[in-house]
């Protein structure tokens, strides 16, 4: 099956911002909160509790879906959920069964403490606390989620790489609710490209061992109120749970996850792409020639060709699932069943499959949720295709 992407290609803000703290972001991520509290019931969203794997991690207090596969052991929370269950949930997925990538641990932070500092260059730099972000427009939409190593665990059969091995379900769609990064930027007053202006960088509270979590994008497409890019804080109607990112997120639709930061702490506007350590040593996609020693050797990872931002085309099949025994004295049809999505906004606009290893191909049908106000597709589709058993 191939799918194939389409060639068809002033805001009031009322509130007094603060002068950004030093020392904000250790302070909220160390906080001791009570997560029993009321305000926190929505970290729950289907009574799982926590996971037994968990009880003696720094995530004891972080409510689990069960049934998430964990592709790096029990700590960090790495995981997927089982293929078959991720399409029963259809084009929308809940926020208990969409993947989670973490570095380490889920920092401890609340709503009513949070808040994002917003600095470099730009006349006006803020600090804003969440009340003040949810008072600002927000926009909701649509838009899949997806981790850059999605299928890695394929790749890694043929050649290993330095990642660990994603299944077919490292990909979901949500509906996202935020501010528009631009409306933030103008607000703080945002300086002029001539003045230097080219990035825009973001910095999470999650503490690792080679710094915080941060990465970067080109300031011209977080300024372009059509590419939605926005600072997100809730997922299907609810404030975002812990492992989404919990109280704030970039969301950067048609890109991969990895520059989505969670738990946003910092916005930097700057001349230059983020030096930041994950910005660079995560995400790359390297000629299959170069290796981990002759890319530290020879300097490939900051080569910005092969910085990996908008997905890539790509697509998997549900059903039959792995292991699935299609008896041949079935009577009936059967559905085949999968995903596809592409990046950038691109439609996908076919999917084929074949049942005679590639000698023909027919369509399948193609299940889409509404593009955007500017007809970008943000979302996965869904395809499927009823063959007879006897075929």
């Amino acid at each position: 099956f191939v799918p194939t992407p389409s060639l068809d290609l002033q805001v009031s803000i009322l509130f007094a911002a603060m002068p950004p703290s030093e020392n904000s972001q250790m302070s909220k991520a160390s906080m001791d909160i009570d997560y029993t509290q009321e305000k926190f019931s929505h970290f729950d969203q289907g009574d799982y509790g926590i996971d037994p794997r968990d009880a003696d991690t720094p995530d004891n207090w972080v409510p689990r879906h069960p049934s998430l596969i964990r592709l790096t052991g029990r700590h960090p929370f790495n995981v997927e959920p089982p293929l078959t269950l991720l399409m029963e949930q259809g084009l929308i997925t809940p926020p208990a069964l969409h993947f989670v990538r973490d570095h380490g641990c889920c920092p401890k932070l609340d709503w009513d403490t949070h808040s994002v500092a917003i600095s470099g260059l730009v006349n006006n730099p803020m600090e804003l606390t969440m009340p003040q972000i949810a008072a600002m427009e927000s926009i909701t939409f649509a838009c899949t989620v997806t981790c850059a190593g999605n299928r890695r665990k394929e790749q890694n059969m043929t050649k290993q790489t330095v990642g660990f091995n994603w299944g077919p379900a490292g990909t979901s769609c949500s509906k996202w609710t935020g501010v528009r990064l631009c409306d933030v930027l103008k607000a703080a007053g945002i300086k002029d490209r001539k003045d230097g202006a080219q990035f825009v960088c973001f910095e999470g509270a999650d503490k690792l061992p080679n710094g915080f979590y941060g990465t970067s994008m080109p300031l011209t497409l977080a300024m372009d109120p059509n590419r939605d890019v926005i600072l997100a804080y809730e997922q299907n109607g609810l404030r975002l749970t812990p492992d989404h990112g919990y109280p704030l997120r970039m969301i950067i639709p048609g890109w991969i996850g990895g520059r989505m930061v969670k738990w946003l702490t910092k916005i930097i506007v700057t001349e230059k792409e983020s030096d930041n350590y994950y910005h660079f040593f995560d995400n790359r996609i390297l000629p299959p020639q170069v290796d981990k020693e002759i890319a530290d050797r020879d300097g490939w990872w900051y080569k910005p060709e092969y910085l990996f931002n908008e997905l890539n085309i790509n697509s998997a099949m549900s059903s039959p699932a792995h292991g699935e025994v299609l008896p041949l004295s079935t009577s009936g049809p059967y559905t085949l069943k999968g995903w596809a999505y592409s990046g950038g906004g691109r439609k996908v606009t076919r999917v084929e499959t074949s049942l005679d290893g590639g000698a023909t191909w027919d369509l399948c049908e193609l299940e889409h949720l509404p593009p955007s106000e500017a007809g970008f597709y943000w979302t996965w589709c869904h395809w499927s295709r009823s063959v007879s058993m006897q075929d």
